[in-house]
């Protein structure tokens, strides 16, 4: 999302918040919020449709957005999160069960900088995918979002300070497998350029 639609919706929900907000309208301004974020915790291109009805049918169900600690769009992601988890047991999909190294050399050539250009969105999606759902959508609406932990934590329904911790061990998670990644690229690169094999 651009910075001026972010902040267009980040506006909107600040003046939605002090008022409910019926499914309908939820959908309107928040659809392709929802899909993106069900897209970044892991579900398959050919399951996003279904999962984004069915969090606007869990809404349309509670009777749309109520005022409260939580954003419009944390409240929708905390609904998301439990529809993107059902939707994996539901299908019994063991997602993504190669390793992310050997998946990632299918599609990064010997020149290109691991984290370069237009594989760094599909290398970030690929990392994500590795994370525990708890920690990535903490990680996802904090980093990526732009929500703030308090909303976060009321959402989601747990204490600030699982938040806090969540996205601690997010980064740390994220990093580790980030210097993990270049770690193994750069041995590649060496044997590919002619090093010892």
């Amino acid at each position: 999302m651009h910075t001026r639609a972010m902040t267009a919706a980040l506006a909107s929900d600040a003046c939605e918040s002090g008022i409910a907000l019926s499914a309908e309208r939820l959908f309107r301004r928040h659809a392709s919020f929802v899909a993106s974020f069900l897209v970044r915790l892991g579900l398959q291109p050919d399951e996003i449709e279904d999962a984004v009805q069915e969090v606007f049918l869990v809404a349309h169900r509670q009777g749309g957005y109520r005022p409260g600690p939580a954003q419009p769009r944390t409240w929708l992601a905390a609904i998301a999160l439990r529809v993107s988890m059902k939707t994996k047991t539901r299908n019994h999909r063991s997602r993504r069960d190669r390793k992310i190294l050997s998946e990632l050399m299918t599609f990064v050539g010997p020149s290109a900088n691991v984290f370069d250009e237009m594989e760094a969105r599909e290398i970030v999606q690929r990392i994500l995918d590795e994370m525990d759902p708890e920690r990535r959508a903490v990680l996802i609406l904090f980093e990526l979002e732009g929500e703030a932990c308090e909303s976060i934590a009321a959402a989601l329904g747990i204490e600030i300070g699982t938040v806090y911790s969540r996205l601690y061990r997010a980064r740390q998670e994220f990093q580790r497998v980030c210097a993990r990644l270049e770690a193994r690229w750069k041995g590649r690169t060496i044997i590919r350029n002619g090093g010892a094999a």
